[in-house]
């Protein structure tokens, strides 16, 4: 050890990875929404003098305090339904005996598969005035005006539906581990089904149910795609139209958005601190000596089995309505689609490959052709050319969010006192609502004086592309943070001493021991990232640029002009096939992470050793 050399591989690389965590939290953190907070206060009167409370004031005595109120009223809503549809469908699914179980979980998951903006146009492609089923309800229920699905109902009813995923994923795993010997002994002391599972099952839930709560109160106050689409005045929709206008078409906008943000910020960092106050103090536990896998419970009352099964598929047909039409409408021609009525003598492929012309009747009564009018979606070069861009920046970002949260991992388990700093560093940005860091970056980096960048405005053309990489990886660092770091727990460390014994430095060891253990757990959190970020709109629409322009965004304005002048004819039908590639893509990530990639390490050594088995039998009786 006394002739150990100081400036070793390790001394180095671990020389570097300080330097870097500590440009990337105050240069891309810290210092882009500092400059935010600060910005609200350097606005001037009309006689050139420094007013900080100018924004302030307008904010009191205009309509902005609207856009707050939205929000807070649609994120209480959705806290209420959300929890009501979430809880239902997991104990429909989960705790009770309903027929077609199995074939309700796989409806009720669809919004794992597809959300968003994709989620969005979906239900617009039924509901909104020109819908598939808006007719049937409008000749249903008189009452019910064509127009009914936009503004506040609109986007209660969609967000309702779509925020449920988070219900299927972390309630589903929190009921299947409860021990069931808790609710056969209060069975056997005569409690009913619904007793015991007041009594006895939800004590047990309140926890995942806490976190829940908060996860969707944020998520109805930073909404983005649904009251942009919808038509609903919320904080996020003002803040990205205010990012974009300028002084001479309205007071001071830069700095009000600023001030939405920091408005986000504020309840976001309330609602963690109660959260985190929360999740210390002790809860009710299910547990036993020899613990028995739940078994579900029969509604033994006709009537209320009745009920339960009546209410599970009605919720069934709400979510799969969407996928079914959509995927369906997306083998249909322009015409059809038109209409929304389908022509099952006529499929087609023309919404995913290919092109053809288009015969309009210009407004002099004559006929127009325009070439390859009609197109799809791999044959557009704009839809392409959106699926590309977010392949790559998704992936880019994900890739390089898991290559610096294991490095980080490895540093933090060694040690404690300098690796809860930069813990703690990595974790900043779930303290700030997501368009609070791109507002902060597209203000703060649209400038060629930053030092730190080489004097380089990055938001500028193609350069817009790295400011949203890093913005993704900003955002994903917590996330990614919280799942990796829980698969360092899992290593032995017996394993780390005997490397060590053997001679092999820090670095070997990371590198042939312990990054294999944790590696199914690094592709997991970057399957997640890369389906998060692929489909994301919020961020991308803060960054709006034609350099820029993600495939979420492309979808969203894809029939602004259809049919224009006869342009962009069969944009509708391309939006269902874009839909219908996201499902896929999406539902392949989900397969590779919960279903190869949930395997552990042993379950992985029995497959490849069957593989290879197979290969030898399937070699050996061709030769």
């Amino acid at each position: 050890m006394l002739n150990e050399k100081r400036f070793d591989a390790t001394f180095v690389f671990r020389l570097i990875g300080i330097v870097f965590f500590a440009y990337l939290f105050f240069g891309f953190m810290l210092v882009p929404c500092w400059n935010t907070l600060t910005s609200i206060f350097k606005e001037k009167t009309a006689s050139g003098e420094a007013d900080p409370f100018a924004v302030i004031r307008f904010f009191l005595a205009g309509n902005m305090k609207r856009f707050v109120w939205n929000s807070l009223r649609l994120a209480v809503v959705l806290v209420i339904t959300v929890n009501i549809v979430g809880i239902s469908i997991v104990l429909l699914t989960e705790y009770f005996d309903i027929k077609g179980a199995k074939i309700l979980r796989l409806g009720y998951m669809t919004t794992m598969i597809y959300s968003g903006v994709a989620l969005v146009t979906g239900y617009m492609f039924l509901y909104a005035n020109d819908g598939i089923l808006t007719p049937l309800l409008t000749n249903a229920f008189p009452g019910i005006s064509s127009t009914w699905f936009t503004g506040y109902g609109a986007v209660v009813f969609t967000m309702t539906f779509a925020c449920t995923s988070n219900h299927m994923l972390f309630l589903r795993n929190a009921i299947r581990g409860i021990d069931y010997n808790t609710v056969e002994a209060a069975r056997n002391m005569g409690a009913n089904p619904f007793k015991v599972l007041w009594k006895v099952v939800m004590p047990t839930l309140i926890p995942t149910l806490f976190s829940l709560t908060v996860m969707t109160f944020i998520t109805g106050l930073c909404a983005m795609s649904s009251p942009t689409l919808l038509g609903y005045d919320s904080i996020n929709p003002e803040i990205v139209r205010l990012a974009g206008s300028s002084s001479a078409d309205e007071s001071f906008p830069q700095a009000r958005a600023a001030l939405l943000s920091i408005i986000l910020a504020i309840f976001t960092i309330v609602l963690l601190t109660v959260l985190t106050a929360y999740e210390r103090k002790g809860h009710y536990l299910s547990v036993s000596k020899t613990k028995a896998k739940l078994q579900k419970q029969k509604i033994t009352n006709p009537v209320a089995n009745v009920i339960a099964h009546i209410y599970a598929y009605v919720l069934f047909i709400i979510y799969m309505t969407p996928v079914v039409m959509i995927i369906i409408f997306s083998f249909q021609s322009y015409s059809a689609i038109r209409m929304k009525k389908l022509d099952l003598s006529n499929w087609t492929l023309i919404n995913y490959f290919g092109k053809q012309d288009y015969e309009y009747m210009t407004a002099r009564g004559t006929y127009k052709t325009r070439e390859g009018a009609i197109s799809g979606v791999f044959s557009n070069e704009q839809t392409f050319g959106g699926i590309k861009t977010s392949f790559i920046l998704a992936a880019a970002a994900a890739a390089l969010a898991c290559i610096i949260v294991v490095v980080a991992c490895n540093y933090i388990s060694k040690h404690k006192k300098s690796g809860s700093i930069l813990e703690y560093a990595l974790l900043f940005p779930w303290l700030l609502p997501t368009i609070l860091i791109c507002y902060s970056y597209r203000v703060y980096f649209n400038s060629d004086t930053i030092w730190y960048v080489g004097n380089t405005n990055l938001y500028y053309a193609d350069n817009v592309r790295l400011l949203i990489i890093m913005a993704y990886v900003v955002t994903k660092l917590p996330f990614s943070l919280r799942m990796i770091k829980a698969s360092f727990y899992t290593i032995d460390s017996e394993l780390e001493d005997a490397a060590k014994n053997l001679g092999s430095s820090p670095l070997r060891t990371f590198l042939k021991v312990k990054l294999p253990i944790i590696l199914p757990s690094v592709l997991a959190v970057f399957a997640l990232n890369f389906n998060a970020l692929f489909t994301e709109y919020d961020m991308s629409a803060t960054f709006a640029s034609t350099y820029g322009t993600s495939y979420a965004m492309v979808i969203q304005a894809m029939t602004a002009d259809e049919g224009l002048y006869g342009y962009n004819v069969n944009a509708s039908g391309r939006r269902c096939a874009s839909t219908v590639f996201i499902m896929i893509v999406s539902g392949l990530i989900l397969w590779l992470v919960y279903g190869v990639g949930a395997r552990d390490l042993s379950e992985r050594l029995e497959a490849k050793k069957k593989r290879r088995e197979f290969f030898a039998r399937l070699f050996g009786r061709k030769n």
